[in-house]
């Protein structure tokens, strides 16, 4: 099989030639691989970091399952928007840090918040503009030249698939399954319950209106899957708010895809046992991911095998610090039989990492856990 048949052929709850396998490394390894600074991806667009992540999984021959990596948008979602252009308000050897700014009626606005590109790993975005060195007003500034310009459009999703070819899925996001994602969101949900009935429903309208313009696309731009997760989604969330705010809207997401044919996908690093009952018994959810184990998560994957392996796609979920980056190769190939063992049986189930492998995890490991699903993870 080809890795985009082994994947479909998993999806639809039927057994593969053997476990597909898809390390988490959708950021650092890449960009590392690159040998660029990463600003030069994350900023500049060189290459963009998604492409740079196509050209990662045809290095170690994985299983992609690119979920939402490559952005795509369509105009109405972002015309009310103001017209921001981003630049540079501090530059280190070290770091780029940009404030977004705009000019309305002659006077220029900036945003409150900045972000920050690293030489050597992922930006941060956010953070207040006084953490990292200019107020929140910059006294001196320059714009960013020599971005390259990347298609976010269905002609740019195009793209993405054609570069992906047989080598897996590529995914779109339809839902969030994170309503609440800062602080500041925090406070605004106890601050104003009487807007909790309205921010639920605006989120299934926004659904709806986005389902209908990805099943409108052409053959070539549409999504593999659709992706309804979030990073996080019961850390800034407790259940409850989870399922006061976010879950109708990823319910409807799912509903609406399932009824399409499209398998549906949530990634959510954390604690995510809960999460994983939830949607596989209140909902048709195809796949979700990454399971962490203690203490970042609260996963056991033979547990959850036993009580939804056969409601749901389990992906997962070796530890990506002390098996992935500081255990030796033979550890890590002892770690995925484990999960083999503990998970593969009648199939749905992708071997995986836990959330997003470290920069500097050995190119040794990522082998030996590939080469171990194909091997000992044999139908």
């Amino acid at each position: 099989m080809t890795s985009r048949e082994r994947l479909l052929t998993c999806l639809a709850g039927k057994v593969p030639d053997c476990v597909p396998v898809a390390p988490d490394f959708s950021n650092t390894i890449p960009a590392r691989r690159t040998g660029k600074p990463f600003w030069d991806l994350y900023l500049y667009n060189d290459p963009p970091i998604w492409e740079a992540y196509i050209a990662c999984a045809r290095h170690f021959g994985i299983d992609s399952l690119m979920d939402g990596y490559s952005p795509l948008r369509f105009p109405e979602e972002t015309a009310d928007e103001p017209p921001w252009e981003p630049f540079i308000v501090r530059r280190t050897p070290e770091r780029i840090v940009t404030q977004d700014s705009y000019v309305d009626g002659g006077r220029r606005v900036w945003r409150p918040w900045v972000r920050v590109y690293y030489v050597a790993d992922p930006p941060t975005f956010g953070l207040a503009p006084e953490k990292v060195g200019p107020g929140p007003v910059p006294e001196r500034f320059e714009p960013v030249e020599g971005v390259k310009p990347v298609e976010t459009g269905p002609e740019g999703f195009a793209r993405a698939k054609r570069l992906m070819g047989d080598q897996g899925l590529v995914g779109a996001s339809l839902a969030g399954s994170c309503a609440l994602s800062s602080v500041e969101a925090i406070y605004e949900y106890y601050d104003h319950p009487e807007r909790h009935d309205r921010w639920a429903a605006e989120r299934v309208e926004t659904v709806e209106r986005r389902f209908a313009r990805l099943v409108s696309l052409p053959a070539d731009a549409r999504p593999d899957f659709l992706c309804v997760g979030g990073s996080g989604t019961l850390i800034f969330q407790t259940v409850e708010i989870f399922r006061q705010l976010a879950l109708p809207a990823v319910k409807r997401a799912i509903e609406l895809a399932t009824a399409a044919g499209y398998p549906t996908h949530i990634h959510s690093c954390g604690p995510e046992k809960e999460l994983v009952r939830i949607m596989a018994t209140e909902t048709d959810l195809t796949i979700i991911d990454p399971l962490d184990v203690p203490p970042m998560g609260d996963c056991n994957l033979a547990e959850l095998k036993r009580l939804y392996g056969r409601h749901i796609v389990l992906k997962g979920n070796l530890h990506t610090t002390t098996v992935m980056l500081r255990g030796t190769a033979e550890e890590v190939a002892a770690a995925s039989r484990q999960a083999i063992d503990d998970a593969a049986e009648g199939g749905r189930f992708i071997l995986a990492t836990g959330d997003q492998c470290g920069r500097d995890t050995p190119d040794e490991n990522l082998h030996a856990m590939i080469e171990t699903a194909r091997t000992y993870g044999r139908y």
